[in-house]
This record gives C-alpha cells, sequence and structure tokens, in this order.
C-alpha cells in the first residue's frame, strides 16, 4: 500500500457539501486571526475524515452475520424488538455498536437478502451509548429477509450530534452482506436484532470494522 493510501481514503458523496462548508469557514477565520484558522483547518480535516468510505473486504463465508458498522460494542443483551420493524414479539438478541465522531460513519449490510422493512420513526436524540435510546432517539430501521427465511433487523440510531439519518436502499430491494446501505452524520449507534440460533462471536468493549468483523454465526457456523 502506498503511503498516500495510507492517509488519503476515499469520500462519500454526502460529505462533500459539509467540507466545502468547513473549509469556506477556515477561509475566514483565518482573515480574522491566523491561529483561528489553523483550527479551522484541524477540523476541515476532521469532516473529510468523518465521512471516509474506506473499501472494506467482506467475508465471502456462508453463514456469517458481519458488523454493520464502526466502533464499539456497547451493549449485548435479550430485549423486544421496536414494533416498527414487524419482527415477532419474542425476546431477541440484540447487539448495539456505539460510533463515536471520530469513527466511519458508512453503514452496510450484516447479511445477504431481501430488505422486506424500511422504518423510520421520529424521535429525540439523547446519548446513543445509553439503552434507553433504542426506543426514544431518532431511528431507522431495516428488516432483512435472508435466503432461509430468517429475518434479522438493523437500526440506524441518531445520537447527541446526529440530527440526521440517511438510508441508501428500500424495500424489496436485494442487498448484498457487506453492501453500503445508509450513513449517520455526526455520532451514532447500531442496533443488531439477530434471528434466534445465532453463535455471538463477539463481546462488550470489541472494536468493531463494518463489514469485515464477524460478529455472528447463523446456526453456529464453523470457522
Amino acid at each position: 500500500m502506498r503511503m498516500r493510501d495510507t492517509f488519503l481514503k476515499p469520500m462519500h458523496p454526502e460529505g462533500r457539501r459539509f467540507v466545502g462548508i468547513f473549509a469556506a469557514v477556515t477561509l475566514g477565520l483565518f482573515l480574522l486571526w491566523e491561529p483561528l484558522g489553523w483550527l479551522g483547518v484541524g477540523l476541515t480535516i476532521w469532516c473529510y475524515y468523518f465521512f471516509r468510505d474506506p473499501e472494506r473486504v467482506t467475508p465471502d463465508r456462508p453463514g456469517l452475520v458481519i458488523s454493520p458498522a464502526d466502533g464499539v460494542v456497547s451493549l449485548i443483551e435479550e430485549v423486544t424488538p421496536p414494533a416498527e420493524l414487524g419482527l415477532a414479539e419474542d425476546k431477541r438478541l440484540r447487539v448495539s455498536v456505539f460510533m463515536s465522531v471520530f469513527n466511519c460513519h458508512v453503514n452496510r449490510a450484516p447479511v445477504a437478502g431481501r430488505v422486506k422493512t424500511v422504518a423510520y420513526t421520529p424521535g429525540k436524540f439523547l446519548n446513543a451509548s445509553l439503552d434507553k435510546a433504542s426506543e426514544d432517539n431518532e431511528r431507522n430501521g431495516l428488516v432483512i429477509t435472508m435466503a432461509d427465511g430468517r429475518e434479522l433487523g438493523v437500526v440506524q440510531i441518531a445520537g447527541l450530534v446526529a440530527r440526521r439519518i440517511l438510508c441508501f436502499t428500500e424495500e424489496g430491494a436485494e442487498i448484498a452482506r457487506g453492501e453500503r446501505f445508509g450513513l449517520i452524520r455526526f455520532g451514532s449507534r447500531l442496533d443488531i436484532y439477530l434471528p434466534p440460533g445465532v453463535e455471538l462471536d463477539v463481546a462488550i468493549g470489541q472494536t468493531m470494522i463494518a463489514g469485515e468483523t464477524v460478529l455472528a454465526r447463523l446456526d453456529g457456523a464453523a470457522e
């Protein structure tokens, strides 16, 4: 890998406008006072990296559930999925991945299948690391029906800073494992509602890489 590729990552098109705004403000800050201008340079670089969209190598072995988000596993518990997903009312294992403002925020499909449901729910903007954020915050949920008929739910949740959730897919669409399906601006969380009979492959505090880290194994699929 070339040194340039280590530092210069592809940027998602959604970030271009924001980087442009940060750069314009930076020019104004230089005119006011040079030290403020350099602060603006730092913030512009941060904004560019926030919207980075690097290529990922998704494992192609069958029976794997892949992390849909970069970040840290903040919660693992059995809960009833949100009503808007239309999943059975039985409790499911939920894995929550918290994304800080320094993580890549492009979200990727954890499994392949057909998008059965896309459900947006307005709400509050509590700290996304809190458990009640799953019920109270603005969110957008997807249900993906896999080839064997089982369903997996994944919910994008806004946080303290995030004010817009973007979803790039729609109901009825076929989606590949690791395919980009959404983005959340400036700090947030993803909840994954796993189908019954999976073998969990992560622990609280573990760092996740969207599209690459194995989150669970369907039916305990072997390595």
